[in-house]
Formats: C-alpha cells, sequence, structure tokens
C-alpha cells in the first residue's frame, strides 16, 4: 500500500469515527473486501447486527471518480424493489460512501466452486428475473443516453490499445476501412434496439449470492440503451464461459419471458432476429472489453485481466464467422493472430 493509500485509508477512518453509534462500527476490524478495473476500493468492517453484522466502505478518489451516479442508480434499483447495497452514510466530498453488506460471495465464486454448475441454473433464473425487473423499470432520461458516440468511443479501444498498444501491430488503410465497416454495423444494430436502463456490468462477478437473490452490484456507469446489452453481459462473461447450447437455452428463456411484457418491441416477435442482435451486442461489448483490459494494464497498471483476452477473442472470432456482414472483422482477427488464408474469406 503507498502513501497515498495510507492517506485515504487514514481519512475512511477518521470518517468512520464520527459514524453513528447505532451501526456499530469497529473500526479495528477495517479489512479489504475487493477492489475493480477502476481506482475505486472496498473494505468490510464489523457492524450492528441490525446491519447484518458488518458494512462495506466505498473509497473512491474524488478526482478520479464520482460517487453521485452510484448513489443515483442505487435509488433508482432500490425504487425497482431490486437488492442494492443500502447507502448508510456518504461523503461525495471526500468520495467515501458506507454500505449494506450483500455478502462475500459472487455469483462467479459460486459457479466456479466443485458444485457450481449445477447451482447455475437457479442463480441464472434469478439473474433473468431481476434484470427483467430493472428493464420493466425503465424510463427515459432518467440515465445517460448509451448513443452512437458512446458505443463508438467504446469500439475505438480495440485498435487503439488492444491492436496498437497490446500487441504492437499497425493495421493498413484496408484492415482500418473493414473495421469503420463492422463498427458501423454493430452500432446501428445496437441503436436499432428497443432501449432500456442498461446495469452495463451485468456480470457474475457483480453479481451476489443472497437473499434477495442476486445482489448488484457496480452499476455506477449505468445508461439507457439496447435491450440486449445486460443479457450478453450475463451469458458471455469475461471470467467464465458457458457452451453455445447453454447460451442458446438461457437467452431463450428470457425472450419468452420478455417477449409479453413489451420490452422488446419488434424483437419479441422473432427469436432469430432477437439473438442476432444479442450476439452483435455481445461483439460490441467484447471488442471494448479487449481494448479496456489492455488499457488498466498498460494505464494503471493491473495486469490480471490481460489472462481472459483469449475467452474475448474467441466469443469475437465465434460471432465474426457466423454472419456473413461480420467476415471482415473474422479475417482481421485472424491476421491479428498470425492465422491469414486459414479461414477461406474473398475479398
Amino acid at each position: 500500500m503507498t502513501a497515498t493509500d495510507d492517506a485515504r485509508l487514514n481519512a475512511a477512518r477518521a470518517w468512520l469515527d464520527q459514524a453513528p453509534q447505532y451501526f456499530g462500527l469497529d473500526l479495528d476490524s477495517l479489512r479489504p473486501a475487493s477492489a475493480d478495473a477502476s481506482f475505486r476500493r472496498y473494505f468490510r468492517l464489523d457492524a450492528a447486527a441490525s446491519l447484518g453484522g458488518s458494512a462495506i466502505v466505498m473509497d473512491a478518489p474524488p478526482e478520479k471518480e464520482d460517487t453521485r451516479p452510484f448513489l443515483h442508480i442505487a435509488q433508482l434499483l432500490a425504487q425497482a424493489g431490486l437488492n442494492a447495497p443500502r447507502v448508510l452514510a456518504q461523503d461525495v466530498e471526500q468520495g467515501f460512501l458506507l454500505l449494506s453488506d450483500l455478502g462475500s460471495t459472487t455469483y462467479l465464486q459460486a459457479m466456479q466452486a466443485a458444485a457450481g454448475a449445477a447451482e447455475a441454473p437457479r442463480l441464472f433464473a434469478d439473474a433473468i428475473d431481476a434484470l427483467l425487473t430493472w428493464q420493466h423499470a425503465s424510463r427515459p432520461d432518467v440515465l445517460p443516453p448509451y448513443d452512437g458516440a458512446l458505443l463508438q468511443r467504446e469500439l475505438s479501444l480495440f485498435p487503439d490499445w488492444y491492436i496498437a498498444r497490446h500487441l504492437q501491430y499497425t493495421l493498413t488503410a484496408q484492415q482500418r476501412q473493414r473495421l469503420t465497416v463492422v463498427d458501423q454495423l454493430l452500432i446501428d444494430s445496437a441503436l436499432a434496439q428497443p432501449r432500456v436502463f442498461v446495469h452495463r456490468d451485468y456480470m457474475p462477478r457483480n453479481l451476489m449470492v443472497s437473499a434477495p437473490n442476486p445482489g448488484i452490484l457496480d452499476f455506477q456507469d449505468a445508461v439507457y440503451g439496447p435491450v440486449t446489452y445486460d443479457l450478453v453481459s450475463l451469458l458471455r462473461d469475461a471470467f467464465i464461459s458457458w457452451d453455445e447450447e447453454q447460451v442458446l437455452d438461457w437467452s431463450i428463456r428470457y425472450w419468452e419471458k420478455a417477449r409479453g411484457s413489451g420490452v422488446l418491441g419488434e424483437l419479441g416477435n422473432d427469436f432469430a432476429a432477437f439473438y442476432q442482435a444479442f450476439e452483435w451486442m455481445g461483439l460490441q461489448r467484447q471488442l471494448k472489453v479487449l481494448g479496456i483490459f489492455a488499457r488498466i494494464n498498460y494505464r494503471d497498471g493491473k495486469p490480471q485481466y490481460l489472462a481472459d483476452t483469449p475467452r474475448f477473442v474467441g466469443y469475437a472470432r465465434s460471432v465474426a464467422q457466423r454472419y456473413s456482414a461480420l467476415k471482415p472483422l473474422a479475417l482481421l482477427l485472424d491476421e491479428l493472430d498470425g492465422r491469414t488464408g486459414q479461414v477461406g474469406y474473398t475479398f
């Protein structure tokens, strides 16, 4: 821990020392709970039985992280009847939040345990129900729009950070043109979808096994955008993979529940159209995440995420090979992988 980190932790202790006595906070029990790909850190400490025996402190350095979106979206989730952390105390200026504790077992940990595969159907059924509840609560002009400009900025992370910085590869003009064409196809597909509240990182690592299930974390980047985004984040995850038959099964279960509610619009009339929108939305996310994983390694000094880039390259290649309009991307991925000529495309 650096001196700066120590200063932040000391400031958090001083702030917690002013918390109401009925929280029953034991400052000597303060210990790391988790960290993520951002600059936020989380600590757990013992607390009153009325809080479940523990609480969570979020440390979000205000010069790097803004806690106000978290506060706003936590309120939206609570209004929808979902299980998000309750905000017990806040200091926006210093970047500290005291939160209720949703437990210590993520969906990812539960499903990676010895009997985890058997738990997956129940956990995903709960996650899909919670997602539908979140989507049904949607209304415009409440969250930032997931518009074409944001979608393109995200896609630009792939050539800028994954290709140029991580692979040390310079795209030719022809390759850049192919990528531009595919980017626009993905953006057009996303913008054509019905719009709902989008968590934007609705994956097993951010869902907690809790009662009610799931507990929902890491929602501060939520936007108003494409209806398939959160589902594909859940089913084509960065840290755990499922075979295509299983992904298809869960997608159908979601589609059958969502189609009657009006959330899907015309995508509720045709599962094939819905599944293409789902896959193309996933491809946008996969290219973005490849760029993000490279960026947080080279910019932020967090190399652990790079180990999961092959999973996302695999997702992207599979989708790109499945649709003729996306074959330019499949060719590019093979060229980047030193496998030119193995796919058999003609341009």
